[in-house]
């Protein structure tokens, strides 16, 4: 028997009702059908799963590709009180063994999993034991090989249906053309077509390209003068985000810079001063943003330009979430076309060059021809390409080909924590000998995390260091004490990637790089490029441009950037005023309207949108409950 969903919303998630539309995609899983939902950045994706899960009886297996959001979300559920647990690439056979056993006999809700771990004979084996309710894809996007960011992994996730034949499959996704939206349903073998869509269209949310006339910085510190509030300005390089934000801060505004290259507790401390407004200005690489819940994001700033619509359009859309107006300004100079074309190639080097990089991959680990499967080893990326004499960025994207075409796996440090699991149970505690120091930490690991004797839980040495004031040193020492002594099973964390060979090493001409993985790829990648390139010397409305690349068709101007209010101009005031009379006679007859249905006959709907913002700035009419309808000032 299904829970009412609105008493699970409003108890575990504090809301009385559902936004966008939720409600329609619960519904829809509820009812057991294969469902698509498109929602853009911030329109709630999490509760469209976690309420209906919370709903039915089982357990919802939801695949993710990003495993610190995973980690993020298995951590907040549990501190609601709902049973959540996850299974990524990295974890030990016994962590992933102990997790799965966990979600067979423990009640589990949730139970998070990578793409590349659904191929595995221990996972399949122990799903066929567990009750699914439905499965959750996110960032569905991942599994069609015309989308941004194709995971060759994701196609696992058809296989896996076979296994568990009556479950439903919700697919979600910020970021889809029309035929992503189509591969993605055949991709997943819905059983009948269907989507719920969320239109893309921001009203809050100003999107404008700027052309750079002296340094990018000026440019920066003159946009975070017009525009007050808290910014997130994103650049491709990582040191460019340490001199921007240096900068900012020589100039009085207060920044901090973010990228994957920073120790994990730098990149928490940094982010949770920027959530908490003690610093303004985030300088980030795309490692930043993904999960971060801040709605009164006012400024979002482009100084590179992104690969995709798709990638700019999920960024700039963390701007205004709270539904008050924002602007998304990227920036651009006389370099930035020949910039964005070549990373065309280091993106997608010569084919021999892929080949280059995987010889010598076997020769810096020392694997033998017909050797290697399953194995895992580290990979220093920075030693590797001194060693071989290769530019860092290409070596990179030449393994990023080589795991596409399922050769090897690439495993980053910047999501490694330590876990830790009791490895004793509480009455074999009280005969160990140990020493006080460790007795301290002990008990202290066990006031302070919950679930060590069923399940391994990650834990921070820096903190339980500040917290007992004994040094990270010793902190350390204990740990390794308390695993030596068999009264905890201790998985340190690593700061060094590693690879794992998905197939036995082969030969040099055996190394086959299919064209869906190379040739379509690449050419996907200068469409995106060419549309990126249009999108800066576009006359649309670039919020037209946007959503027209996304297959929303028939939306009006949005009447408040350069390009919109560069063609208001251009109308005489006698026009202005007749606009702005027969406006306020429309409003005063037919009382709040939503924008869309705000047509007046022989005048140009972009004409009309640019007027009424122009009243809005005026205080003429206003936004009403920060949505898309204008009704009189009062």
């Amino acid at each position: 028997m299904n829970k009412d969903i609105f008493s699970i919303l409003n108890h575990y998630f504090g809301y009385t009702s559902f936004r966008g539309i939720q409600q329609e995609i619960i519904e829809s899983i509820l009812g057991g059908h294969d469902t698509l939902g498109l929602m853009p950045t911030g329109g709630g994706k999490s509760i469209t799963f976690q309420v209906p899960a919370l709903s039915l009886d089982g357990l919802c297996l939801v695949v993710s590709p990003l495993i610190a959001l995973m980690k993020d979300q298995v951590q907040h559920l549990r501190k609601l009180g709902i049973k959540a647990a996850a299974v990524y690439t990295g974890m030990t056979r016994e962590e992933v063994l102990v997790t799965l056993e966990n979600c067979i006999f423990g009640n589990y809700k949730f139970l998070y999993v990578s793409p590349e771990r659904l191929s595995s004979d221990l996972f399949q084996a122990k799903l066929r034991r567990m009750k699914i309710s439905f499965i959750t894809v996110d960032e569905a996007h991942c599994i069609s090989q015309w989308g941004y960011d194709f995971r060759p992994a994701y196609l696992e996730i058809a296989h896996i249906r076979e296994l568990l034949p009556n479950c439903p499959i919700l697919a979600l996704t910020a970021t889809a053309t029309l035929a992503v939206v189509d591969d993605i349903q055949r991709q997943l073998r819905f059983a009948a077509p269907c989507v719920k869509r969320m239109s893309f269209e921001r009203s809050n949310l100003t999107y404008s390209v700027r052309r750079i006339e002296q340094t990018r910085e000026a440019e920066l510190l003159t946009i975070l003068t017009d525009y007050e509030g808290c910014a997130i300005v994103y650049t491709r390089n990582r040191r460019s985000t340490y001199e921007i934000a240096q900068w900012l801060c020589s100039q009085g505004v207060a920044a901090t810079n973010y990228h994957a290259g920073l120790p994990h507790k730098e990149r928490s401390v940094r982010q949770q001063a920027w959530q908490n407004d003690e610093v303004r200005v985030m300088v980030a690489t795309n490692a930043f943003g993904m999960g971060i819940d801040k709605p009164d994001v006012r400024v979002v700033v482009h100084v590179d330009l992104p690969d995709s619509p798709e990638a700019y359009f999920q960024e700039a859309g963390r701007a205004g979430r709270d539904g008050k107006p924002a602007v998304a300004i990227l920036l651009y100079d006389n370099y930035s076309a020949g910039t964005l074309k070549r990373r065309i190639e280091d993106t997608y080097p010569p084919i021999e060059y892929v080949k280059d990089v995987y010889d010598d991959i076997c020769y810096y680990m020392q694997m033998a021809v017909g050797d290697g499967y399953g194995v895992t080893r580290s990979l220093n990326l920075v030693e590797f390409c001194a060693n071989f004499k290769h530019f860092p960025v290409r070596a990179y994207n030449a393994i990023t080909i080589l795991q596409r075409a399922g050769f090897l796996e690439w495993h980053d440090s910047e999501d490694s924590h330590s876990r830790l699991m009791m490895a004793c149970t509480r009455d074999e505690l009280y005969s160990c000998n140990l020493s006080p120091d460790c007795e301290q930490l002990l008990w202290h690991l066990l006031r302070s995390y919950t679930g060590l004797f069923s399940e391994f839980v990650y834990i921070n040495e820096e903190r339980l260091a500040d917290d007992l004031h004994i040094g990270l040193r010793n902190v350390n020492e204990c740990l390794i004490e308390l695993s030596r002594k068999h009264v905890v099973h201790f998985i340190p964390r690593s700061d060094i990637p590693a690879i794992t060979f998905t197939q036995r090493r082969v030969e040099r001409d055996e190394l086959i790089i299919s064209k869906a993985v190379y040739d379509d790829r690449k050419e996907q990648m200068k469409l995106r490029i060419g549309t990126m390139l249009d999108y800066l010397t576009t006359h649309q409305c670039h919020s037209l441009f946007l959503l027209n690349y996304f297959g929303e068709k028939g939306k009006s101007p949005c009447g408040r950037c350069e390009n919109c209010c560069e063609h208001g101009d251009e109308l005489s005031k006698q026009e202005l005023d007749s606009i702005r009379h027969q406006l306020l006679d429309f409003l005063r007859m037919n009382g709040p309207t939503p924008i869309r249905s705000l047509h007046l006959r022989g005048i140009e709907d972009r004409d009309v949108v640019s007027v009424l913002h122009q009243m809005i700035l005026d205080e003429l009419v206003e936004y009403q409950n920060q949505l898309p309808v204008v009704a009189l000032r009062q």
